[in-house]
């Protein structure tokens, strides 16, 4: 990757892969002529795990055209018959004009033998780093609506069963009449550096020994972004920062969320740590960081994660040069 810039380039699930097409959403019958056409691609999304055909499987995957490993791509498919009888949701469209639906479905229950779905389910944290742009856009969009959609079943205001309209953006109380929209939840996540260039990183209560991370917190009602990564901060460490500077932001549908990303840096002080949020908290130097990862000492975060990015970006380097994924 070599040296990473002052932002976060190619950050994954960031860039855009569809056009949206929002103003087709109000067509009375967008589904049911999507659906009646079999140039459209599905996407089935099954719990929160979707059809994938991997590298090394007996079925085709996309190939980057320059010698290098296949990367993994959706199982899409043309719409049939039973797709009706489901939530459908319009995810917009390609530049070729080609239209992509997802259809939600329960996970399944139990393996398949050999050749059924289970075998080519995979979850958005297992592949989303791999997928092209609008793979990684069909994926994860689809995923947060169908979150959305099966935690928004009845009207906040009365309690009625609300029902998908608007291609699935939205859904509608059956007695009030009134509209609810898909929620996303915003977080702040930050890189805390000293005045020595040390990296703070933190273990969170229940998570396993070896697994830091760097800081993070959903923002508030009535809160700046730099406050919520002030706040956050102090909140669970005790600590004071200044010079709060965004770096990037990514779709994080686990399930509703918008991850915004930031460095800041702390004034000094003693860490207080907040003991329900916070396991055990440390300040690291490169070098001991990279001793500790290529020991195994510390899992490195996921590469489909904006809390690996921060953290190369203050390393210098990708983590895979030190311990490979």
């Amino acid at each position: 990757m070599g040296l990473l810039t002052e932002t976060l380039p190619n950050l994954a699930l960031a860039r855009p892969g569809l056009d949206r097409h929002a103003e087709l959403r109000a067509e009375p019958d967008l589904l049911v002529r999507l659906l009646a056409d079999p140039s459209t691609r599905v996407l089935e999304v099954h719990g929160d795990r979707v059809p994938v055909l991997m590298a090394g499987g007996d079925r085709p995957v996309r190939s980057d055209g320059d010698g290098s490993a296949a990367a993994p791509v959706l199982d899409l498919r043309a719409p049939v018959a039973a797709d009706a009888d489901a939530l459908v949701l319009f995810l917009g469209q390609d530049g070729d004009g080609t239209a992509y639906l997802a259809v939600a479905r329960p996970a399944p229950e139990v393996e398949e033998p050999d050749g059924g779905v289970w075998e080519r389910l995979r979850g958005l944290r297992q592949v989303g780093a791999d997928l092209s742009d609008r793979d990684a856009t069909i994926f994860a969009t689809a995923l947060a609506l169908a979150n959305w959609h099966a935690t928004h079943g009845h009207c906040p205001r009365c309690g009625h069963p609300t029902e998908p309209i608007q291609a699935g953006w939205l859904r509608r109380c059956g007695r009030d009449g009134s509209e609810h929209y898909p929620r996303t939840d915003v977080a702040v996540i930050m890189s805390v550096v000293d005045d020595r260039d040390r990296l703070l990183l933190a273990r969170g209560a229940g998570w396993g020994a070896g697994r830091f991370s760097v800081l993070a917190g959903f923002l508030e009602p009535g809160e700046s972004l730099a406050a919520a990564v002030a706040r956050e901060v102090h909140e669970e460490v005790g600590l004071q920062v200044h010079g709060v500077e965004y770096l990037g932001d990514q779709p994080w549908p686990f399930p509703n969320s918008l991850m915004v990303g930031f460095t800041a840096r702390a004034t000094g002080g003693e860490l207080r740590l907040q003991e329900s949020e916070i396991a055990e908290a440390r300040w690291f130097t490169r070098e001991e960081y990279r001793e500790i990862l290529a020991a195994g000492e510390v899992s490195p975060s996921t590469r489909l994660s904006i809390a690996r990015r921060l953290i190369e970006r203050w390393l210098g380097h990708d983590l895979a040069q030190v311990a490979p994924d």
